[in-house]
């Protein structure tokens, strides 16, 4: 188990690497560096003072160099203002004399770069975001979860039923439902005028400091049905499968009762198969509420990366792929782990 465990951190300590250069090698196009020139300076820059700039910030370093000094294994970019004579750099602080700056700083060192946008670091902005997003997807969660496995349990113990008819319509509606459109719909139905109804009042933004039934549980609602359906046709199938197989015929053959059947004996195998899935939820909860918080306008994780990506916010962008990748890959060791846990095929052999 510790070898298999070596193997997959190894693994994705490798495809973390190349995640982050390919993302890297993107967003340091010189195109990309050329418009984050002229949006730091002015759009009518001659090509000459786009030059300058990008070389006084160390941009025109080749890619591989600007990786590693971004990843904190190389010696951070310094440049000396040939008129002036003073020296800046990616590591030195204007508060602190240049012979006393680290020679490191990147990543590995904790430092994500500055937010040209927000005018703040990037790691403190990623960090006050990620709580917010953490608290939204945190109340999707615990919705989201319990009522898929509900909804799949009861639509596979009666396969062929009108129940499980009418809860596979629910779940394939709600999987096939884009958030923006659901988004949408409930503002449209619970939070406008247009059908007088008005339940919910509050803006999703005013959540970040101060979350209510009021203004949370549109976003919440809106993240959760999405992941709902998935999960519980996943669910559903799963149990289907289990509800068939022999070992289950024999308990009921020696009269043990449809209850204890299903909890002693059909639910266990039957979560193995969606336990993969639930685990995957993760890292679509982090990246995949970008439109439902640019839709509600609730600043967090999500919103933070469009603002990075549409005002090529470079070092912000950089932090938040650098997140992403981790929890993504993060989710799929453990996804892993508990698999192997929970099918004791795997584990044996």
């Amino acid at each position: 188990m510790a070898l298999f465990i070596l193997r997959r951190i190894g693994v994705m300590l490798l495809t973390a690497l190349c995640l982050t250069f390919i993302v890297f090698f993107m967003t340091t196009l010189y195109p990309n560096l050329e418009k984050l020139a002229k949006t730091q300076g002015n759009f009518r820059m001659s090509d000459e003072a786009v030059a300058r700039y990008l070389e006084r910030e160390g941009y025109l370093e080749p890619q591989i160099v600007g990786y590693g000094q971004w990843l904190g294994v190389l010696p951070g970019f310094r440049y000396e203002n040939p008129e002036t004579g003073e020296i800046t750099g990616r590591c030195i602080d204007p508060q602190t004399p240049p012979e006393e700056a680290a020679r490191y700083c990147g990543v590995l060192q904790g430092y994500w770069g500055f937010s040209t946008v927000f005018k703040e670091e990037a790691g403190e902005i990623i960090g006050k975001r990620l709580a917010l997003t953490g608290k939204l997807a945190a109340a999707a969660f615990a919705v989201m979860i319990p009522l898929a496995l509900i909804i799949g349990i009861i639509a596979g113990m009666r396969e062929g039923s009108k129940a499980d008819r009418g809860l596979s319509t629910f779940a394939i509606a709600t999987s096939a439902t884009p958030e923006y459109v659901s988004g949408v719909i409930f503002i449209a139905v619970f939070a406008s005028s247009a059908f007088g109804l008005k339940w919910f009042k509050g803006s999703a933004t005013s959540a970040m400091e101060d979350a209510t039934f009021a203004n949370f549980t549109l976003p919440v609602m809106t993240i959760a049905l999405y992941g709902v359906g998935y999960i519980a046709r996943m669910t559903r199938a799963s149990m289907t499968e289990v509800m068939t197989a022999q070992y289950i015929r024999t308990a009921r053959l020696k009269g043990v009762s449809f209850g204890n059947i299903v909890l002693k004996h059909a639910l266990r195998n039957a979560l193995i198969a969606p336990f993969t899935v639930i685990m995957l939820q993760f890292p679509y909860l982090l990246t995949g509420v970008v439109i439902t918080e640019t839709l509600f306008n609730y600043k967090g994780f999500g919103w933070t990366l469009v603002q990075a990506a549409s005002n090529n916010d470079i070092d912000l962008l950089l932090g938040c792929s650098v997140v992403a990748v981790f929890v993504v890959l993060v989710t799929q060791l453990i996804s892993d782990i508990g698999y192997v846990f929970l099918n004791p095929r795997i584990r044996i052999s």
